[in-house]
């Protein structure tokens, strides 16, 4: 098969296509014949490590921890899946050295979950990393709730900072799809219109006017739940149109590693402040999450693509190094890499 690989960490550069034997599926593990895979930051940032030049965990790794294809092969002891399932994965290279860079990947099985019939491989390589993370800063308010569905969310007021992103689009269609009401921040008309197209009910320029009096006048009580992409410079933002006991989920630390917090003025709102970070939230919020994303999916309410409000920018497999490059350049829009032709994974 043909496989994107590095033997250590670096620029892009590193990464280099070659043939490697068709991967065996052991106890627990599914093999997927991948058709897209998804590029996320935390694929590069893997790659990079703390420096160029370190060595791996394993002699040598593909990259990319989510993507979408059919079940090729099952390990003993799989139930819920057989040959021929088609599947969108999660932290397909976690403690692993088989992403979804490649025609084949063996994962464990609790790291696949079924595509809905009807639901584009495209839209499969997208949710992991993104709707996952999103799943989780929606559901860790003090006041619920723990699972999205239809109606979880009613009365609630959520605000995505960053409407944009990969993780703020998904962030948005679950919120909307859960009955909330949805108000996103962006830096511009272009991010504003994709933000509008995703569902966000109201979009606000951060960079023109007040912004927080703008979203109080939308939401007079205060915001139940942020989505924050960026902690430290919109942690005053965000404490100024919060509600009592409200939820700030940051998941990223784009714009600054610290933040400062006001303490008695959170103690007076009773804020939650929580990170969130996939690797790390646990196999019961990681299988909600599953559970939750591929209902959302039979409902349609996860799309992609420029219409949607989530660009898509595709690479071949051969190009891989230039897809991390786009997302290591902040490209607008979500990164796929075609690893085989969509019909061939139907």
């Amino acid at each position: 098969m043909k496989s994107i690989v590095y033997s250590e960490t670096g620029p892009a550069s590193v990464l280099r296509l070659e043939e490697r034997p068709v991967p065996e599926p052991g106890a627990g593990e599914v093999r997927v014949r991948v058709v897209v895979s998804g590029v996320n930051p935390t694929d590069w940032k893997s790659r990079r490590g703390g420096g160029d030049g370190q060595p791996l965990a394993f002699a040598e790794t593909t990259p990319n921890q989510d993507g979408a294809g059919v079940v090729d092969a099952v390990g003993p002891g799989v139930t819920g899946f057989a040959v021929g399932d088609r599947v969108w994965t999660c932290m397909a290279a976690h403690g692993r050295p088989t992403g979804t860079a490649q025609e084949f990947t063996v994962l464990p099985a609790e790291r696949v979950a079924p595509l809905p019939e009807g639901v584009s491989f495209d839209v499969g390589a997208s949710l992991g990393v993104p709707a996952v993370t999103a799943h989780r800063a929606l559901t860790v308010a003090e006041d619920g709730p723990r699972r999205l569905a239809p109606g979880a969310l009613d009365g609630r007021v959520v605000l995505v900072s960053g409407g944009a992103g990969a993780v703020g689009h998904a962030a948005i269609q679950l919120a909307r799809w859960a009955g909330a009401t949805v108000i996103t921040t962006v830096s511009g008309p272009e991010k504003a219109r994709l933000a509008t197209a995703a569902g966000a009910h109201h979009v606000v320029n951060y960079r023109e006017g007040d912004p927080a009096a703008e979203i109080r006048a939308i939401a007079p009580d205060g915001v139940d739940l942020v989505v924050e992409v960026a902690l430290a410079p919109n942690f005053e933002l965000d404490q100024a149109v919060v509600r009592p006991r409200a939820s700030i989920a940051g998941y990223a630390n784009n714009g600054g590693d610290d933040v400062r917090v006001d303490i008695r003025a959170n103690m007076v709102l009773n804020t939650r402040l929580q990170f969130i970070l996939m690797y790390t939230m646990g196999a019961q919020a990681l299988a909600a999450a599953a559970e939750d994303v591929t209902a959302a999916l039979r409902d349609g309410a996860l799309p992609v693509g420029e219409e949607h409000g989530l660009p898509l920018l595709r690479f071949p497999l051969a190009q891989t190094a230039a897809a991390h490059e786009a997302v290591e350049g902040d490209a607008v829009g979500k990164v796929l890499i075609d690893v085989a032709s969509q019909s061939s994974g139907a």
